[in-house]
């Protein structure tokens, strides 16, 4: 039926559909006790436990005019596990949205052949942006099962920016940097994405359409600070200009 959730293309993915009507879940009054209760719980949290195993959210824009960018980062992806084996380990959780109101999650995926396999069984399709599903999804898995770091890549931004900066601010509570990685010069989406990475702690940074090299760099530089935390990325800094600009603007 039209109304139904799309299924997942592949056994590896699972639907994170929001409401069939496109629109962002209607926030809930919380109480004084509600809100006691997350920020004690927040605090609570070590999102760099000794011993964790490094989880992070990779979120990708699939709409339409991103196919050659999926490509791209379906090429480099590899290069996230590479750089987080020399410091342990990484499961990483693809996110992606595309088409008419299709927001999907994979499973927790710690293989990089794995990965390339389902990214290459995604095609893009039009739509519009729901950069808020992807910050919502990533709110539920840090509260229950830990993440380290979110990653998004996306050229373009279409929705309220103050329901998403409040998504980023619980994410920021939770201690969960997000990486926002632009490509373009979309001024819209350079203000929220910027005011995202400012309310989690994380980062905003472009890359040129197309610029394999750019990415690749920032990709490896999240994926060194989800494996080892804020003493892996200084430590990568030194050598990699990805990592370098990432932690120059994380607090």
């Amino acid at each position: 039926m039209a109304n139904e959730p799309t299924r997942p293309r592949s056994g590896d993915a699972a639907s994170v559909q929001g409401e069939a009507s496109g629109t962002l879940p209607q926030a809930k009054t919380s109480t004084a006790d509600d809100i006691a209760a997350f920020v004690a719980r927040a605090r609570a949290m070590s999102p760099h436990a000794p011993g964790a195993k490094g989880r992070m959210i990779f979120a990708l824009d699939a709409t339409m005019s991103r196919q050659p960018t999926w490509d791209m980062a379906c090429a480099l992806q590899a290069d996230m596990f590479r750089e987080a084996a020399s410091l342990g380990s990484l499961d990483i959780r693809l996110v992606y949205y595309r088409g008419f109101n299709e927001c999907r999650a994979s499973s927790w995926i710690s293989d990089s052949s794995k990965l390339a396999g389902l990214m290459s069984k995604i095609d893009c399709r039009g739509g519009n942006t729901q950069i808020g599903k992807v910050l919502s999804e990533a709110r539920r898995e840090a509260a229950t099962s830990g993440v380290r770091a979110v990653v998004f890549v996306g050229d373009a931004m279409e929705e309220k920016v103050d329901e998403l900066c409040a998504r980023a601010g619980e994410l920021g509570m939770l201690k969960v940097p997000v990486f926002m990685f632009q490509e373009g010069h979309d001024a819209v989406a350079e203000q929220a994405f910027r005011e995202i990475a400012r309310l989690t702690g994380g980062a905003w940074c472009r890359f040129d359409p197309g610029a394999a090299a750019q990415l690749r760099e920032l990709l490896r530089a999240a994926a060194a600070y989800a494996a080892g935390g804020r003493e892996a990325l200084l430590k990568l800094a030194k050598t990699a200009s990805g990592a370098a600009l990432l932690i120059g603007q994380m607090k």
